[in-house]
Parts: structure tokens; C-alpha cells; sequence
């Protein structure tokens, strides 16, 4: 069984910063792109950030210059460096991996962890 545990939301202010951390675990052979996305209440989930297991990162625009996506394939982790943050980063991040359990290539998601960012 595999699980996406997340770690690092919580509450900040305006202009402040917050790292986000999520650890794969369970029966896993190999992980192929993780990500981050996030969803507000009454919006559908959008991609925040993703990194190929190359290392290879694609940015959303509004992503673009404040925050950092990385990931440490040994230890099967991915962490999002948010900067300058604002209320409309305030949603649910998700943690997203495609990887190998088994005999086939599944997308796990995390439970999600809220990001409050007051003005």
C-alpha cells in the first residue's frame, strides 16, 4: 500500500514564506513525476508545480519566481519552497506522485494539508 503524507501548511501573513514537505511511502519500485496542486472550496484542483524524477520543473505562472519545487529521489520526498506569499495562494495543497506499485503505473495523492495566507 502506498501512501503521500504531507507536512508544513498552517497560517502566515502576507509576504511571508512557507515550506511544504511530502513523503512517499509503502510497497513503491519506482516514482516517475511528483507534484504539487492545490484547490480552493467550489474550484477544481490546479497544478501548482511539478518536477520530473530529472529533475526537470514546470512551474504554474502564478508559481513562477516565488516558489521552488524539489525533490530527493533516495528518500522518495518532495518539498515546495513558497515566498511572497499572498490570500490567493490560501487553498488545500496536495501532493501528487505517479509511480510504480506492483505491475502498474497509478497517481497517489496525499491528504492535503491547508495554506492560510491572511492580508
Amino acid at each position: 500500500q502506498v501512501q503521500l503524507v504531507e507536512s508544513g501548511g498552517g497560517l502566515v501573513q502576507a509576504g511571508g514564506s512557507l515550506r511544504l514537505s511530502c513523503a512517499a511511502s509503502g510497497s513503491i519500485i519506482s516514482i516517475n513525476n511528483m507534484g504539487w496542486y492545490r484547490q480552493d472550496p467550489g474550484k477544481q484542483r490546479e497544478m501548482v508545480a511539478t518536477i520530473s524524477s530529472g529533475g526537470n520543473t514546470n512551474y504554474a505562472n502564478s508559481a513562477k519566481g516565488r516558489f521552488t519545487v524539489s525533490r530527493d529521489n533516495a528518500k522518495a520526498t518532495i518539498d515546495l519552497q513558497m515566498n511572497s506569499l499572498g490570500p490567493e495562494d490560501t487553498a488545500v495543497y496536495y501532493c501528487y506522485a505517479r509511480l510504480l506499485s506492483g505491475v502498474w503505473w497509478n497517481d497517489y495523492w496525499g491528504q492535503g494539508t491547508q495554506v492560510t495566507v491572511s492580508s
